[in-house]
């Protein structure tokens, strides 16, 4: 880790170039990742990576700075040549050290358990998810781990240390009916801010089995009915949905500049009264979650959707700023390289009380989406479309026919204010975003919901 002495330095001479706020992003991080099919190991990696990003404001312009190489030599050189040879008199807040949230659930760092060890969990778990269908014929996975470190100061006096421990595997499993010469797939992707002591829970077991129990369940799927039509989306990671349709658009990104359908639209409804969506980076243990966000504000719980209402954006320094508003702790970046954005970390919409039961049994004809697979969203018009994974035909009341993976179209105004029933089987799952500044993961859950009428994409039955 960088000495303090260092930061303050470095914070001294932009200060002395004339910018308004400057702030030094130090990262250090060691990977561990590896792919299994079946039994044998077809891809691994372990590597260590440093370095340090540099970013100042001008008025309402920012400018980002980044090097491998941290010597004081090359820093100071990268500003001299940036931000001009200083003299300019600048006073910059005192450091005050800030605390982070006690995020990890860790028992271990990732390199207490050995790579073999980690292997042979990983090839135990698909021994038995294999052992739980017949069917499948083979078994995929890939294990990652990271303990991250990094220090943040800025010229607001902001100084904080947190080290970051993420695990997570993703299994997919291969189900095959010889008869019909069918071939299906089952995927779970289990993660949380924790150490390699994550394999050895007996919950972790499960996920291989429910991946090839997901893959069997949908051997023999038949064409999705397309048209508009009332859509059930399951508990858990069907969250991705709201992820997609509305959460990217209420990011400052896209808000600060007015190209959101949500810009300027906060105290007014825009959905129904049984939505309420969350971002919340402070949940203990959750693949999403930061001790403090990459600008050195503590993460928190932010209400953005409350009973239909439009309550908040996420926001870092610079939109906050450009807007007026105060930043909400929603600040990342992939690593160093990347300048930081705001971005969402565990986003969910809140459990209601309605019963699962009951919403497929008021459905005569539609869809029950058990799985989202990918999706994407244009936050200026907020048109999404998403690819289905597990998804069933409904009707009369009942979960029926397994069905092709469909594609769910809309808008985010068009689609919040048609939720009429949220169930009580509240879940959170994990998973990637990919956007400005990199690849973060995240958290996205929901109790299962149902949506009155959208549009499906498919082939016609």
């Amino acid at each position: 880790m960088l000495a303090k002495s260092y930061i303050e330095k470095i914070l001294d001479y932009a200060v002395s170039c004339g910018v308004d706020y400057a702030e030094v992003f130090f990262e250090d991080v060691e990977r561990t990742r590896f792919n299994l099919v079946d039994a044998q190991v077809v891809k691994c990696a372990c590597g260590r990576d440093s370095g340090m990003g540099i970013r100042v404001f001008r008025g309402l312009e920012s400018e980002y700075l980044y090097s491998a190489d941290v010597r004081e030599e090359k820093v100071l050189g990268l500003l001299k040549e940036h931000l001009g040879t200083g003299g300019v008199f600048g006073k910059r807040t005192p450091l005050s050290t800030i605390k982070p949230h006690g995020i990890t659930l860790q028992g271990m760092l990732p390199r207490d358990m050995k790579l073999k060890k980690k292997i042979y969990l990983l090839q135990e778990a698909l021994k038995e998810g294999k052992s739980a269908a017949d069917c499948v014929v083979q078994g995929r996975a890939c294990y990652m781990d990271a303990d991250q470190r990094v220090q943040i100061g800025n010229t607001q006096g902001v100084y904080a240390e947190d080290r970051r421990v993420r695990t997570r595997v993703r299994f997919t499993m291969v189900a095959a009916d010889e008869k019909s010469d069918s071939r299906q797939t089952g995927f779970l992707g289990p993660g949380a801010m924790q150490g390699p002591e994550f394999l050895q829970t007996e919950a972790f077991m499960e996920h291989a089995k429910r991946a090839a129990r997901s893959a069997k369940g949908m051997l023999g799927a038949r064409p999705c009915p397309v048209g508009r039509m009332p859509v059930i989306i399951a508990n858990g990671f069907g969250g991705l949905f709201f992820h997609e349709a509305c959460g990217h658009s209420l990011e400052g990104t896209s808000v600060a500049n007015g190209c959101s359908e949500f810009a300027g639209k906060l105290g007014t409804k825009v959905a129904s009264d049984k939505v309420t969506l969350i971002d919340d980076g402070s949940i203990p243990g959750e693949w999403g979650s930061l001790g403090i966000d990459d600008e050195g504000i503590l993460t928190r719980k932010n209400v953005l959707i409350e009973g239909g209402i439009l309550k908040n954006y996420l926001l870092d320094r610079m939109d906050a700023k450009r807007m007026g508003l105060a930043p909400t702790g929603s600040c990342r970046r992939e690593n160093y390289r990347f300048a930081p954005v705001s971005r969402m970390t565990n986003t969910y919409i809140a459990p209601g009380t309605d019963k699962f039961e009951n919403m497929v049994g008021s459905i005569d004809k539609g869809l029950f989406v058990k799985d989202i697979n990918a999706g994407s969203v244009d936050p200026v018009t907020g048109e999404f479309n998403f690819n289905t994974g597990e998804t069933y035909l409904i009707e009369k009341g009942e979960i029926t026919a397994p069905l092709m993976s469909a594609t769910l179209i809309g808008t985010g105004k068009e689609i919040l204010p048609k939720v009429d029933m949220v169930s009580d089987n509240f879940a959170l799952a994990q998973g990637y975003c990919y956007a400005s500044s990199g690849q973060l993961p995240i958290g996205a859950g929901q109790p299962a919901i149902r949506i009155t009428e959208m549009t499906i994409g498919g082939k016609e039955l």
